[in-house]
């Protein structure tokens, strides 16, 4: 019987699982204060070498790309900690960047909103104009 999931997938379950808690705990912790971050994905390679975590970083005035930065600097530590927690000959060598779908999906639900409103108050002064 073939597997549900292939190894990539349950790989990359597995880092997202560890690296999320990483950076609610030990990470906060050694940076200091930090806003909301939260992984959103975790890409592996196929020979599990590399992954690309993609991350959402939450909070008013915040710079996203400094904290992208940041976040790579501070790979090898996270990475150290995650060999700790997987077991696995070789540790992904881990990859951050910004995952934008959630704030490209609210811009363009907002979108919509402003033309269901536009559409409506078309409709109205239609009406209006032939009443």
């Amino acid at each position: 019987m073939a597997r549900e999931f292939s190894r990539t997938d349950r790989v990359g379950q597995q880092v997202h699982k560890e690296v999320a808690s990483i950076i609610q705990n030990e990470y906060k912790h050694r940076v200091g204060d930090l806003p909301l971050i939260t992984v959103s994905d975790v890409e592996v390679s196929r020979d599990l070498a590399h992954a690309k975590v993609f991350v959402t970083i939450y909070g008013e005035d915040v710079d996203d790309k400094a904290q992208i930065k940041q976040l790579n600097e501070y790979m090898g530590f996270i990475r150290g900690l995650l060999a700790k927690r997987l077991r696995m000959r070789s540790v992904p060598h881990l990859h951050f960047f910004q995952d934008t779908s959630i704030t490209e999906g609210m811009r363009i639900s907002s979108l919509v909103s402003e033309v269901v409103a536009n559409d409506k108050a078309r409709q109205q002064d239609d009406e209006e104009e032939q009443n």
